[in-house]
């Protein structure tokens, strides 16, 4: 199977990207559903959690606080670092056992993996090809406004706490330019799709 890194900033129109590709037939693993999976209650996941942050991170039934933990990180730098590099190695763990699952299935199709902070945590090192969605930086504020309803500050916020679009472009083996909206996007995630097709091939 050949497996795909797919990535890029907030508010870049991955997911319609993502979605794309699943129409075309691919295999999908979404970060922010396995990054939930390794923090349900009794996990190794959430224990580590647990450790370092206290238990005030727990609500009454034993399930994560995502509020509390939230609240922490997002004031603290330092905090939502040490919280990434406790629950990457589960994520990137759990990730791959899915795609061995799929593989079994389906050992000549195409694998993608939807994550984040792929190139931030080293994760994107482990696939075949990397895939980075990107657009125009007014097009992305704009966006991020739209959906979150943030105000233009904590909009641009937010996009300053992430690598830059220009810095995660330098680790890509194929761009896709979601500015132009939905179209124009679907038709370069086809073209990207038909050259992962040929690697299958080989």
């Amino acid at each position: 199977m050949l497996r795909i890194g797919l990535t890029g900033s907030i508010g870049v129109g991955k997911s319609f990207v993502a979605s794309v590709f699943v129409e075309l037939g691919c295999h999908l693993i979404d970060a922010d559903l396995t990054s939930r999976e390794v923090v349900q209650p009794g996990t190794e996941g959430l224990k580590a959690v647990v450790r370092h942050f206290g238990p005030e991170v727990l609500i009454a039934d034993g399930t994560l606080n995502r509020k509390a933990l939230g609240a922490i990180i997002f004031a603290n730098e330092k905090e939502r670092e040490i919280l990434n590099s406790i629950l990457h190695p589960f994520i990137i763990k759990r990730q791959d056992e899915l795609l061995n699952e799929l593989e079994q299935q389906d050992p000549d199709g195409i694998g993608i993996v939807d994550a984040a902070l792929m190139i931030e945590s080293g994760g994107y090192q482990r696939f075949d090809k990397l895939v980075v969605v990107h657009c125009r930086p007014e097009v992305q504020l704009e966006r991020l406004m739209l959906r979150d309803g943030l105000s233009r500050s904590e909009a641009q916020r937010r996009i300053d706490s992430q690598m830059s679009q220009e810095e995660k472009q330098q680790y890509a083996d194929y761009l896709i330019d979601s500015s132009d909206g939905f179209e124009p996007t679907r038709l370069r995630t086809k073209l990207v799709y038909e050259e992962l097709l040929k690697l299958t091939r080989r």
